[in-house]
């Protein structure tokens, strides 16, 4: 006889069995690893719901979830705050009915604003879904130079540039280098930056699984990006460059060296990550030859009404972001860690 399914909350003693899980599920993200658990939890001091359900002492689903509550943002139960992707990994429609019912269950009891789930593909109908975001993945060919001559021709040129200008790559063990040109890159855009101590935590807590890859120029540091590794897959995720970037093509080359260097370890796909349509990150991706893929981030009300507008083209933040695109970058790197952390 088939034992009943349990849900449970995951314990760090049960790290191993969520992720031996996460390993073997096709559908499985980077951002379903347990890590993320520590890393909301210590970074931001968010709380976390990470449920899994077990069968017969085995693990057979599982659902992150993160609270991220605040004055201005909202209340949200979210899967996962801070990541791209989310959602039910399960053995059975049965296991992901179960999970999705008992983190409803969770919101309802938490009286948050709204559960909030950053699938891939649609999963609920009965849910209201937003496809403000576009993923960009794109297979890596086994050959190097495929890869340069897969780029489009506009595109392909620029990276060129760079190539002609001497820059070159290297892996940066330290964030030293990384976080002054992300931060600056971020505070351009007119976006509160997260704290340097976050991306220590990301990088000390995924060890081989996280690297940074950072441009030089006779020498000098001119741009930088954060990537993580999962299975067969790169996922270049924060990323920048100093003033002297742009000039030099540094961020076209960078990305480029990650794809080259992903394609020499014998990686087969490059997630460049998710883009709001109408954004700058969003057409700079579709020049690279990406197809963007519309992603499903579905909601289930509790105390909402309608899907929360955090969007940066709603014109009511345009003040606040042009703003912030003047402050001192001191000020800016100061200040901003306390407001992107509700942002989720």
């Amino acid at each position: 006889m088939t034992a009943a399914i349990q849900i449970k909350t995951l314990n760090t003693e049960d790290f191993p069995a969520w992720n031996d899980y996460v390993s073997q599920h096709n559908e499985a993200t980077f951002f379903h690893l347990s890590q993320w658990k520590t890393i909301i939890e210590k970074a931001f001091g968010h709380k976390t719901h990470f449920l899994y359900a077990e069968q017969d002492g085995n693990v057979v689903g599982v659902f992150p979830l993160a609270r991220v509550k605040s004055v201005l943002f909202g209340d949200s139960l979210m899967s996962l705050p801070f990541c791209v992707y989310g959602g039910v990994l399960a053995n059975s429609p049965e296991v992901q009915q179960q999970l999705e019912n008992h983190a409803c269950q969770l919101a309802e009891q938490l009286k948050v604003d709204q559960l909030e789930v950053r699938n891939v593909k649609p999963v609920r109908s009965d849910w209201k879904r937003k496809e403000l975001y576009a993923r960009f993945r794109k297979e890596i060919e086994s050959d190097v130079d495929k890869n340069l001559l897969a780029i489009p021709r506009k595109q392909r040129a620029v990276v060129r540039k760079g190539i002609k200008s001497e820059l070159q790559s290297r892996i940066d063990e330290s964030i030293d280098h990384f976080y002054p040109m992300y931060a600056e890159s971020v505070r351009n855009l007119g976006t509160p930056v997260f704290s340097k101590r976050y991306f220590k935590i990301l990088k000390d807590t995924f060890g081989e699984q996280c690297d940074i890859v950072t441009i030089t120029h006779q020498g000098k540091p001119v741009s930088s990006v954060m990537n993580f590794y999962f299975r067969d897959q790169v996922l270049p995720y924060y990323g920048g460059g100093g003033v002297e970037a742009r000039a030099l093509n540094a961020n076209d080359f960078m990305y480029w060296e990650v794809m080259r260097r992903s394609c020499e370890k014998g990686l087969k796909w490059f997630d460049y990550g998710r883009s709001k349509e109408g954004t700058g990150s969003y057409s700079f991706k579709k020049h690279w030859g990406f197809v963007p893929e519309p992603l499903n981030y579905e909601f289930y009300f509790v105390k909402a009404q309608d899907i929360p507008d955090l969007n940066p083209l709603n014109p009511k933040y345009r003040m606040f972001i042009n703003t912030w695109k003047k402050l001192p970058l001191p000020v800016a790197n100061m200040i901003g860690p306390h407001i992107v952390k509700y942002l989720g």
